[in-house]
């Protein structure tokens, strides 16, 4: 095998260790909330010498992308997803062979994911440093009396101290706490946006109306506010929208519905051969590879759009045209995601459109726009399921080996790997095709609702999704202290 040679080199990277033998559950606990706490202080340091005229590429994906504009978490995890995307693409396509169910092989691929992600924090850092915009304040050039270029070089090394910090930081959610630390990251993220969204008293861009919803509904309801039931009648969606009863109602769907999904499995029946009267159940749900392979298409989109954007600062307009970071013709409008209802309803399209100074869009352009989505995500979200449950040990196979090793059989076969990897090879692939198209389509319905706070349908699902596999990972961590034999089942020990 061809990366057998980098082998020696992907060991030498600096890692986490793995604990030895099991870790208590208020010990993970502690591990979690702590690099919680500490992402929190990472996205509200700011970038020294940051021009506030710069311009965040990522804006718009802030949500899943779990940065903050302007801090050391400016990238957040966008070189960790880019990183995955570009290997399971390359694996899946057969142009790096890797066996992935060989523990060696998938020990390699997940060194060279590392090694991948700290190419991809550089390569996602200087296109906005270069390009124009991250800004060095040349102010504060002229105040130290250094060259601005100096400045420049400052904010590359943060931006890249940044990265790194947010890689180890989720290696150390993942070894020594619970669940995953990019997951934790975008629910801190979503959460501090819907948060905002409800209570921020600070005004929009007229300088009148509060921006959260609860300060909006009391201004509303205030004697000053100017607005009066002939406006509302005569502009239904128009009013549901600015005073975020859409918004509103909408955050609350997606909830009741990723909470109804997530409960949806089949549940396989386990009995242990040596304990007679031990049963159990594993269950395969419907939402098999979890929502993060959706986090790999939103992202694939924004790398996209993120080439759009600069080729368009260079007057390069061959893919698309921009207006204020927004895509607004091209190829690039047409694959750029769908973030609310300002960007398919014709009512709510138009004046946004006009407002960056273009023509508005045909209706056709808006329906073709809206299918691009629905088919990227959709498909993109079947084709990274499968990529996903293969590279992470939730393959029919890897399961089956997990089981026999627990010591566990299904009743009324018999008691080898081969027969438990013929019965998951009924269910696993087919629920992981079945899945990831229904996440994509779960995906698409929130995007075009939109949420609070300006998160986006993708964030919230993504977020009401990690935190009830968070809960349930609580749950079984919990389990296994009253049961410690249930570790080996679970392979932490």
């Amino acid at each position: 095998m061809a990366f057998e040679s980098l082998a020696p080199l992907l060991n030498r990277l600096p890692a986490v260790t793995r604990p030895e033998g099991h870790v208590h559950f208020k010990k993970k606990l502690g591990w979690t909330l702590g690099i919680l706490v500490l992402y929190f202080v990472l996205a509200n340091i700011p970038l020294f010498g940051l021009d506030k005229s710069s311009i965040d590429l990522f804006e718009l994906y802030r949500a899943f992308f779990a940065g903050a504009s302007g801090s050391l978490m400016v990238l957040g995890i966008g070189p960790i997803v880019t990183a995955s995307i570009v290997l399971q693409l390359l694996v899946g396509a057969n142009v790096i062979k890797m066996d992935l169910t060989d523990p060696h092989q998938q020990a390699i691929f997940q060194g060279l994911q590392k090694l991948l992600v700290f190419v991809m924090i550089a390569l996602e850092a200087l296109p906005q440093i270069l390009g124009g915009f991250m800004k060095a304040d040349a102010g504060l050039a002229a105040t130290l009396g250094v060259p601005v270029s100096y400045i420049t070089l400052l904010l590359f090394i943060q931006v890249c101290m940044g990265g790194v910090l947010i890689l180890y930081m989720d290696e150390i959610v993942s070894k020594w706490g619970i669940g995953s630390g990019v997951g934790m990251f975008i629910i801190a993220g979503v959460s501090q946006q819907i948060v905002q969204g409800l209570f921020n008293w600070n005004t929009d861009e007229t300088g009148i109306m509060p921006i959260g919803i609860i300060p909006k509904w009391i201004f509303m309801a205030g004697p000053n506010s100017g607005i009066d039931l002939n406006y509302i009648m005569a502009n239904k969606v128009l009013f549901l929208y600015n005073a975020g009863i859409l918004a509103l109602l909408s955050t609350i769907a997606i909830y009741l519905m990723v909470v109804y999904v997530e409960s949806t499995r089949i549940e396989i029946p386990l009995a242990h051969a040596a304990v007679r009267g031990a049963r159990g159940r594993f269950p395969v749900k419907l939402i098999y590879a979890s929502v993060l392979p959706m986090i790999l298409v939103r992202a694939l989109q924004a790398n996209i759009q993120m080439v759009g954007l600069i080729l368009s600062s260079k007057n390069i307009t061959i893919l698309g045209t921009y207006k204020q970071g927004t895509a607004v013709g091209g190829l690039m409008y047409y694959l750029s995601p769908i973030n609310g209802p300002s960007d398919w309803i014709p009512s709510l399209v138009g004046p946004r459109f006009t407002s960056l100074g273009v023509a508005e869009p045909a209706l056709w352009k808006i329906f073709l726009h809206v299918f691009t989505d629905a088919s990227m995500l959709i498909i993109g979200g079947i084709i990274f399921a499968l990529f996903w449950v293969e590279t992470t040990g939730m393959g029919a196979k890897q399961v089956a080996e997990k089981i026999q090793k627990s010591g566990m059989q299904i009743p009324g076969y018999r008691r080898s790997s081969g027969t438990l990897e013929r019965v998951m090879q009924r269910y696993i692939p087919k629920v992981t095709v079945i899945g990831g198209a229904f996440i994509g389509i779960l995906t698409l319905i929130a995007s075009l609702l939109g949420t609070l706070g300006g998160a986006g349908g993708t964030g919230l699902l993504l977020t009401v999704s990690i935190m009830y596999r968070l809960y349930e990972d609580i749950a079984s961590q919990q389990m296994m202290e009253m049961h410690p034999m249930m570790r080996s089942f679970f392979g932490k020990e």
